[in-house]
């Protein structure tokens, strides 16, 4: 990936490895000597202190200095939709002020990593979908999924929402891989290549205290990150 550019990370759903994925990236680019910023429009489930908050790993990953406002603006504890989350905590998600913090993350480094919030359907508010922002931010998309029984349909179905609203799918990105795939994981990793034309990269399980061992998780370029809103 080249410097200047950036890429939008989202999954075929809820806990499908779509944070390790942003992470390795964000991970990867800075060991190259780019400096990254991260960004997450939203962050829920909080309250589950046993692991380290989305945000927090990606701010890690990527050696970054940014506060927790400039890489996730709206942050809830109960783990459901963001607009569900915002409304019990009587707000509504701005999508202007996503917008802004994402761009003022953007220009002042030469990767942004950007992960959404579960699947590209999933609702910021009830008229503005993760999609949308994926949209208006311009990023070039990589599909985090799983690499097991159902990820065909799944990640297909990403791929063409994805390709619907215009949006390049850069990658999809099967994990955690295993050291020993299956028959059919083999077949899954082939089968979304030949069908949804495009690139298929694995990722293992990694040991997120460890960045050090994390293997590189290289892209192919995608278009220059966002220093405006249009």
């Amino acid at each position: 990936m080249k410097p200047g550019r950036g890429v939008f990370v989202t999954g075929t759903g809820t806990e499908v490895g779509k944070t390790v994925v942003a992470a390795a990236i964000a991970h990867t680019l800075a060991n190259e000597g780019k400096q990254v910023a991260v960004f997450k429009p939203a962050v829920t489930g909080l309250e589950n202190d046993d692991r380290e908050p989305d945000h927090a790993l990606l701010r890690r990953a990527a050696k970054s200095e940014q506060s927790d406002d400039e890489i996730a603006p709206y942050r809830y504890g109960p783990p459901m939709s963001p607009h569900l989350a915002a409304g019990l905590a009587g707000e509504e998600i701005q999508p202007e002020r996503l917008l802004d913090a994402a761009h003022a993350a953007a220009a002042g480094s030469t990767a942004l990593v950007c992960e959404g919030v579960g699947g590209l359907l999933v609702p910021l508010t009830m008229d503005y979908l993760v999609r949308d922002f994926a949209v208006h931010l311009g990023l070039p998309l990589v599909v985090a999924a799983s690499p097991g029984l159902g990820t065909i349909n799944h990640t297909l179905l990403t791929i063409e929402a994805a390709r619907s609203a215009g949006l390049e799918v850069t990658a999809a990105v099967l994990t955690p891989w295993p050291e020993k795939p299956s028959r059919i994981e083999e077949s899954n990793r082939e089968t979304i290549a030949v069908l949804g034309k495009v690139e298929v990269e694995t990722l293992p399980r990694l040991d997120l205290g460890s960045p050090s061992s994390w293997p590189p998780l290289a892209l192919p370029p995608g278009r220059p990150a966002p220093n405006r809103r249009d």
